[in-house]
């Protein structure tokens, strides 16, 4: 009787699930009272690269949620100090991407 245990590979393995597609320009979806009510009208918020800009979030957009936006806002966010129990810190700012897309278009975040 052979007794070496054989170690399956995860190469080897077939996994049914499916990858969801990134770009390193998008950090992710901005998650906001305001972006959940804005999202109904057909306006997403996102966080971005702070070295983004208009034309590669459309690109981007088109690329993973393949969507194409009408018109894409940027917002520069500024950094702010904040106190938590006694502790002086600082909040980093960045950069946020507003993208409307056409009536009936909608993005599904898993």
């Amino acid at each position: 009787m052979d007794t070496k245990k054989t170690k399956k590979n995860k190469k080897d393995e077939v996994v049914d699930n499916k990858k969801e597609k990134t770009h390193p320009l998008l950090k992710g979806a901005r998650v906001t009272e305001k972006s959940a009510i804005l999202a109904e009208r057909g306006v997403y918020t996102f966080n971005v690269s702070s070295n983004a800009n208009k034309n590669e979030i459309k690109k981007a957009i088109k690329l993973v949620y393949n969507v194409m936006p009408v018109r894409v806002s940027m917002t520069q966010i500024a950094k702010k100090t904040v106190t938590r129990r006694g502790i002086v810190s600082v909040k980093q700012g960045g950069k946020k991407a507003v993208v409307h897309l056409k009536k009936g278009d909608k993005i599904i975040f898993t």
